[in-house]
C-alpha cells in the first residue's frame, strides 16, 4: 500500500512539473542580440575565433533544440545607424520554429556600433506586449550599457507595470576595457546594474566563457525543462538531472 501511494505522489509531482514547465512554454520570448563592435574582438590568443564568430556557433546549436518548443523572435543591436546607440533593429516577431532565421540573421550580423541595451530591452518588451501578455527577453551580451541607459530602473518599471515578463541576462566573455571605462570599480558597478535588471523581473544573470556555456544557458533560458530529479522519487535512487524539451503548448 505504501508503494501505491508514493507511487501516486510521484506522478502526481510529475504531472504538476510538467504542468507548470507547459505553462512556461507558452510564452512568447524575444531574443535579444548584442551585435557591438566589441563582438568583432578576437577570443584568447590573436588566432582565436571572434565573440561573434563563437556566438553563431552556439546559436546554430542550440535553436534546433529549442525552436519546436517556443515561439521566438529577435533583436539585435549596434550595427545599422549613423548613431552608434541607434542600430536597435527588430528582425522579426516571435514565430514557430524560428531557428533557421534566428540563425540566418545571427550570421548575416555585422558587429559595429555601442551597447544600447536597456533601450534594446524595452523595444523588445514593447513586442511582447509585456503590458497584458507574458513573455521571456533573453539577452546575449558581451559588455554593459554604454549608451546612458539605466538598466535596473527599467527592471523596476517592467516588473511594476508588465503582466509577468522575465528578463534573463547572458554575459558572453565579459572583460574589462581600459578604453572604454574609466576604471575596473565602474565597470562592476555597470555589471551589477545589468544584474539588478534580470532580478528585478525574477530572471536569472549569468556570465559565460565559452561556446559550451553558452549554448547551456541559452537552452535553459529559452527551452522548456523538465529536471530528471523526479526519477529520484519514482525509482528511489539518485540519477543524473537530464533536460527535457516538452513538446509545444
Amino acid at each position: 500500500m505504501a508503494k501505491v501511494l508514493k507511487t501516486a505522489a510521484a506522478t502526481g509531482l510529475a504531472l504538476c512539473v510538467a504542468t507548470q514547465s507547459m505553462a512556461q512554454c507558452s510564452r512568447d520570448a524575444m531574443l535579444v542580440f548584442d551585435g557591438s563592435a566589441s563582438m568583432a574582438e578576437l577570443g584568447f590568443g590573436a588566432s582565436g575565433p571572434s565573440r561573434i564568430e563563437e556566438a553563431r556557433t552556439a546559436v546554430a546549436e542550440v535553436m534546433p533544440q529549442v525552436a519546436p518548443v517556443r515561439r521566438i523572435g529577435l533583436l539585435t543591436y549596434g550595427p545599422g545607424a549613423a548613431d552608434s546607440c541607434r542600430g536597435i533593429q527588430v528582425k522579426f516577431t516571435p514565430r514557430a520554429d524560428a531557428d533557421r532565421a534566428v540563425i540566418a540573421e545571427v550570421k548575416a550580423l555585422r558587429p559595429a556600433g555601442l551597447t544600447p541595451l536597456t533601450d534594446a530591452v524595452r523595444e523588445a518588451a514593447e513586442v511582447l506586449d509585456y503590458r497584458t501578455t507574458p513573455g521571456i527577453i533573453v539577452l546575449v551580451t558581451d559588455g554593459s550599457e554604454t549608451c546612458s541607459g539605466a538598466p535596473c530602473r527599467l527592471g523596476q518599471q517592467l516588473a511594476s507595470t508588465g503582466r509577468d515578463l522575465t528578463v534573463h541576462i547572458i554575459g558572453f566573455r565579459l572583460v574589462f576595457d581600459p578604453f572604454s571605462w574609466n576604471s575596473i570599480e565602474a565597470f562592476q558597478a555597470a555589471a551589477a546594474e545589468v544584474q539588478c535588471l534580470a532580478d528585478q523581473t525574477g530572471g536569472s544573470y549569468v556570465t559565460t566563457e565559452t561556446v559550451d556555456e553558452l549554448v547551456d544557458a541559452l537552452r535553459r533560458t529559452l527551452g522548456c525543462a523538465v529536471v530528471g530529479e523526479l526519477d529520484r522519487w519514482l525509482f528511489g535512487k539518485e540519477v543524473e538531472p537530464r533536460f527535457h524539451l516538452l513538446p509545444p503548448s
